[in-house]
């Protein structure tokens, strides 16, 4: 009752949102028809599995999971929704025609009523820590489980929880099945009152789920003009830190001209913001969206594309992983490890505490808390003749942690269980030789 009447002021917010977006084309009539939930499309014939994550990197991450289920029964149709219209793009992207992409309806009866009678989901997969109270209440009042895959929820999220403990228990009972992040997530979520028998082994998809390598000849033309080893990337950076990785970068490039930045905001269409901050610094920079590459005076690469990571993860020596400082939590490691750049975060790594432990327990990533500290980081670590060691060390090290961690069988098996679906029963693509499944 609380959290309805909480949603119901927030309305008004809501409309004034909307509305500026309206005005600035940001979105148009169209997203705020799928953010009421309203119908797009016929429905399909065949058994629809409703898929939600919030974002770029969740929907990446869960493309093998998409793929499986697809290929398993041809006559399944996947609604994805997303919280932003760049995820939905990307979604588009990808040509699958069994694949809808939509942005997701808002936390209201009436729009996820809209929603669920329309699409008429066999069951709802919601990802990492997508978990609104009113989506799963209508989920379980129409009669559709609720699974959850690599459920994160940090200490920060149970103490909020916590509060609301009647709000909590409903929340989780409602939750059929959770393959949780880590081991603490699981036990925040049983401690909530999610059935511990509902509650499935580790399961991380973004760190199987890693972009393909980067176009070799975009990676040379790349490194015609950042060489790699004096090229730091930030990486899924979010409004304040872009003016802290700025500022370190500017005292380092006093120190070491040399120095080359590719900055990745984590939402593209923030770019005109962050475009400023870099024009406010004096630095010399180009955006991606306008040219291939950065002229030799500009010392700045704004990456403010979507689909690239793979290439300004592969063209850097050192990586900042953005989230991480503030009350973010953090984004993965698995990637820049992967594709051989050493690692620099800040303080906040709640939602990949296991893997950020591990790197540190290697000896294989460097922890700053604010620009100065970062600058330090640039200037002693751009160019260090260990770098490829070390990155060779992380990548090691989360590949062990990977190796410790359940297959997305499991969750395959339950969702193909609890869908009534057997076909959606795991293959052998997913197997893993000692595994619970």
């Amino acid at each position: 009752m609380l959290y309805r009447l909480l949603m119901i002021l927030a309305l008004p917010a809501w409309a004034a949102v909307f509305a500026w977006r309206l005005a600035r084309g940001r979105e148009g009539v169209a997203e705020l028809r799928e953010r009421l939930g309203g119908r797009r499309g016929v429905r399909p014939e065949g058994p629809v599995i409703w898929l939600h994550g919030a974002s770029l990197g969740e929907m990446a991450a869960a493309r093998p999971l998409i793929d499986e289920m697809l290929a398993r029964l041809p006559a399944l149709e996947v609604i994805a929704t997303v919280n932003t219209c760049t995820a939905r793009k990307m979604l588009h992207g990808w040509g699958e025609p069994r694949l809808h992409a939509r942005l997701a309806p808002l936390d209201y009866p009436f729009a996820l009523r809209r929603f669920l009678r329309h699409w008429q989901p066999a069951a709802a997969l919601t990802l990492e820590n997508e978990i609104w109270p009113q989506r799963l209440a209508e989920c379980a009042a129409a009669g559709v489980p609720v699974l959850v895959a690599a459920g994160r929820m940090s200490a920060r999220s149970a103490a909020l929880w916590g509060r609301f403990p009647r709000l909590a228990r409903r929340t989780m009972e409602a939750i059929a099945f959770l393959a949780p992040l880590d081991e603490p997530s699981g036990r925040r979520f049983a401690a909530l009152g999610l059935p511990p028998e509902r509650i499935g082994a580790v399961l991380n998809l973004k760190a199987a789920a890693l972009p393909p390598p980067p176009d070799s000849r975009e990676l040379a033309a790349l490194a015609g003009v950042f060489p790699r080893d004096r090229t730091i990337l930030a990486a899924s950076t979010h409004q304040g830190e872009e003016e802290v990785v700025l500022e370190a970068f500017a005292t380092a490039l006093a120190q070491r001209p040399d120095l080359r930045l590719i900055l990745a905001p984590r939402h593209p269409e923030r770019a005109p913001r962050v475009a400023r901050l870099i024009e406010a610094r004096g630095l010399h920079f180009a955006r991606r969206s306008e040219t291939p590459l950065p002229p030799a005076h500009a010392p700045v690469f704004l990456a403010d594309t979507t689909g690239e990571m793979a290439l300004w993860y592969a063209g850097s020596g050192l990586t900042f992983i953005g989230g991480t400082l503030g009350a973010r939590g953090g984004h993965t490691p698995f990637e820049p490890a992967a594709f051989g750049s050493r690692i620099i975060h800040g303080p906040d790594t709640a939602n990949h505490a296991a893997a950020f432990a591990a790197l540190h327990e290697a000896g294989a990533a460097t922890e700053v808390a604010d620009a100065p500290g970062l600058a330090r980081a640039m200037v002693a670590l751009a160019g260090a003749a260990e770098n490829d060691a070390i990155a060779q060390v992380a990548r090691r090290a989360l590949q062990e942690l990977t190796d410790r961690q359940a297959s997305p069988a499991e969750l395959l098996a339950a969702l193909a269980r609890l869908a009534h679906l057997p076909a959606l029963a795991p293959s052998g693509r997913f197997e893993k030789p000692g595994g619970r499944c």
